[in-house]
């Protein structure tokens, strides 16, 4: 089986809890080896899907297929998926190698296998030497990682994370970030990430599914999901997103007409929806506009306005403008710069723009 290939299918998909539909008719696919998110807000059914994926939860009808083959019926210990949960489950009373080891105890494996098992599962993690620390001792961020090993020790086919990192503190989450995309491209198999996180589901996977009210909104590679979002309601979840009045024309080529900055052709591509000419609303990202500074090159299409609020971070500041004749103000995203100053409210600013940044919602 190639990376291209799926290891999961879920056809037609449907959950109920009595009168709640909590998965309403989820078809995917899932692809050998990548690293493949749900996110969603909370109550979306994502957690749900993964539990039914786990074999942790019944679906009341279509189909979840596993390696080809359709796991109704199938407990959770006999299907090639293990599970690390938002709590780490990680047994107190048991030292970093028993906790490790606890899935081998009906392996049949002897001792000495399983203590080297062991040991590469804990350097497979950056625990090498850590075998003999209480549990109860180590850090959030070991604690996630004991449990990575204890659940990778099986070698699994599919490696589902219910929340893994929601524990963290922000620090620990960004460098455990980096280490989950690094382990799962050692071991090589299909990671299945749960999470609420927006920037977390864009910096590790490879493909993100947004989930709303148990159905799959838009699935697709973190680049075209930021860029392209296929509704605004996509849109407005994933990152910050400005939304502008216009009016869309379609004459031979679709034209857009935006207060604040005026008119502009725009690709076929960047429309969302019916197509229909008329009232629209226009998404752009901040970082999409650029308030010019004197010493920047003549940008060819440039608005005016003035800044009503501005949030500096150190690295980054975010300014909101209101352009002349829009009725609310844009969030714009800057690098703060050496020389560069950080305007102050209510100071005029011209503003850069490119119409190939724009997605059209009809």
């Amino acid at each position: 089986m190639t990376k291209q290939e799926p290891i999961i299918r879920l056809e037609n998909v449907h959950k109920y809890y009595g009168d709640y539909h909590a998965l309403r008719g989820i078809t995917a696919e899932i692809r050998q080896g990548e690293f493949f998110s749900l996110l969603g807000p909370s109550g979306c059914g994502k957690t749900t899907l993964l539990r039914a994926i786990a074999g942790f939860e019944d679906i009341s009808s279509g189909a979840i297929m596993l390696g080809g083959k359709n796991m109704e019926g199938v407990a959770p210990n006999h299907r090639p998926t293990n599970m690390v949960f938002q709590s780490y489950a990680i047994f107190p009373h048991l030292n970093v190698e028993q906790n490790v080891a606890f899935g081998l105890r009906k392996s049949g494996m002897s001792a000495a296998d399983k203590t080297r098992a062991v040991g590469q599962a804990l350097e497979m993690v950056g625990l090498g030497g850590y075998g003999a620390r209480a549990a109860h001792a180590l850090s959030g961020g070991q604690r996630q990682r004991v449990a990575l090993a204890r659940a990778l020790i099986l070698k699994p086919k599919v490696l589902l994370l219910d929340e893994p990192l929601s524990a963290l503190d922000k620090k620990m989450r960004e460098v455990m970030q980096v280490e989950l995309i690094k382990l799962q491209r050692e071991v090589g198999i299909t990671f299945i990430l749960v999470t609420h996180d927006q920037e977390e589901a864009l910096v590790m996977s490879d493909r993100i599914a947004v989930m709303f009210e148990g159905e799959i909104a838009q699935l697709d590679d973190p680049e075209r999901l930021y860029r392209r979002p296929v509704s605004r309601r996509v849109g407005e979840f994933i990152g910050m997103m400005n939304f502008l009045e216009g009016s869309l024309a379609h004459s031979g080529g679709y034209s857009v007409d935006i207060a604040g900055l005026g008119r502009a052709e725009i690709a076929p591509e960047q429309v969302v929806g019916s197509g229909a000419a008329g009232a629209v609303s226009i998404g752009l990202r901040p970082e999409t506009l650029s308030i010019l500074f004197d010493d920047d090159p003549k940008s060819a299409r440039t608005a005016q306005g003035v800044v009503d609020e501005v949030v500096y971070y150190g690295d980054m500041t975010y300014y909101d403008l209101r352009l002349d004749g829009a009725a609310r103000p844009v969030r714009i995203s800057m690098r703060n710069v050496v020389g560069r100053p950080v305007l102050e409210v209510g100071a005029r600013a011209r503003v850069s723009w490119d119409p190939r940044a724009f997605t059209v919602f009809t």
